[in-house]
């Protein structure tokens, strides 16, 4: 019961990760865009860099607490045991999330601006 456990929350962990990635991914890239002064270029090559760092520290998470808890040895454990680590999988997930969110409407409004000071209004 227990290797089964820890194959279903790995495997659906790191499957939700997968899709919210590539999610945010896609559809943040138009507000990325914006935010860096319509430089495209520079708005893709952040997008990557997030993605990866947002792999990074979910899997490394999602890792990390696959030791927190007891063993399942019942069904009813087994499932409580895999919906509270993926429960926990998902919060971090938005957590990172809208941690991302806010950094880059921050900071990517002041890079956006210094771009178009910089470079005449065009994108770099």
């Amino acid at each position: 019961m227990t290797e089964l456990s820890y194959f279903a929350y790995l495997f659906i962990a790191i499957a939700l990760t997968g899709w919210v990635a590539r999610t945010l991914s896609v559809n943040g890239e138009v507000f990325l865009v914006d935010c860096f002064g319509h430089d495209e270029v520079l708005a893709r090559s952040t997008n990557h860099l997030l993605v990866v760092g947002f792999y990074l520290v979910n899997i490394g998470f999602i890792l990390l607490t696959i030791s927190l808890g007891a063993e399942p040895t019942t069904l009813a454990e087994a499932i409580r045991f895999v919906a509270t680590k993926v429960g926990l999988a998902v919060m971090v997930l938005g957590c990172w999330h809208f941690f991302n969110m806010q950094m880059i409407a921050r900071y990517g409004r002041k890079v956006g601006r210094w771009v178009r000071e910089n470079h005449g209004g065009k994108p770099a």
